[in-house]
C-alpha cells in the first residue's frame, strides 16, 4: 500500500497530469509482455489416415487464412457430405471436446503425440470429451442443420496449433489426396 502511495506520488510530480492517466497502474498490468521473435512455424506431419467423410470428398471451400487475426478468412476446408454421414478422426487421439457451440456440434480432437488438433462441425458426436480414437474411427455424424454450406450440407474441417489456424489438407499425404494408394496392374503379355 505504501509502495502504491509512493509510485503515485512520483508520477503526479513527475509527469504532466494527461501522461499520469494514462500510465495508472492499471494501464501498466494490461499491457502485454513484447512478443518474443517468431521461430519458424513447424510443419505439419502428413499423418492423417483418412478423410473425415467419404472416400474423397468435393472440397466445398477452401483454407484461406486471414491476414489479421479477427481478419475475414476461411479458418478450415469445407468437405461435402450428406446429412447423417460419419464423420471419422484423421488420425489417432485424444477427445478435447465434444458438444454444442453457437448451436452447432462440434468434436475437436488433440492428435497423438503432436501439438496439433483437429475440429469437425457440424456434428452430432458419438464420443466424450476423453475418449481414445483411432484413424477412421467414427466421432459423430453430419448434422442436417448448422452447416454455412448453404443448402448442401458440409462438414467443416479445421486444423490448429496453439492458436494459429493451419491447412487441414496438409496433414493429408499425397497419395490420400489423390483418392487411395497406388496399385499396381499385373503385367500381361
Amino acid at each position: 500500500m505504501r509502495r502504491a502511495m509512493w509510485c503515485t506520488a512520483l508520477r503526479t510530480a513527475l509527469l504532466p497530469a494527461s501522461a499520469a492517466i494514462a500510465l495508472t497502474p492499471l494501464a501498466w498490468a494490461d499491457t502485454p509482455p513484447p512478443a518474443p521473435p517468431s521461430a519458424p512455424a513447424a510443419p505439419v506431419p502428413a499423418l492423417a489416415r483418412a478423410w473425415p467423410v467419404g472416400v474423397r470428398p468435393p472440397v466445398l471451400r477452401g483454407w484461406q487464412p486471414p491476414a489479421t487475426v479477427y481478419g475475414p478468412g476461411h479458418r478450415g476446408v469445407d468437405l461435402a457430405a450428406p446429412a447423417g454421414s460419419p464423420v471419422r478422426a484423421v488420425a489417432p487421439g485424444r477427445v478435447l471436446f465434444a458438444g454444442r457451440v453457437a448451436g452447432r456440434g462440434v468434436v475437436s480432437v488433440r492428435l497423438t503425440g503432436t501439438d496439433l488438433r483437429t475440429t469437425y462441425e457440424p456434428v452430432r458426436p458419438s464420443v466424450v470429451k476423453g475418449d481414445e480414437v483411432g484413424a477412421g474411427e467414427t466421432v459423430g455424424a453430419v448434422e442436417p442443420n448448422g452447416s454455412h454450406c448453404g443448402p448442401a450440407a458440409c462438414v467443416h474441417w479445421g486444423l490448429r496449433r496453439g492458436e494459429a489456424y493451419l491447412d487441414p489438407l496438409t496433414l493429408l499425404p499425397p497419395w490420400l489426396l489423390a483418392g487411395g494408394p497406388s496399385r499396381l496392374l499385373p503385367v500381361t503379355p
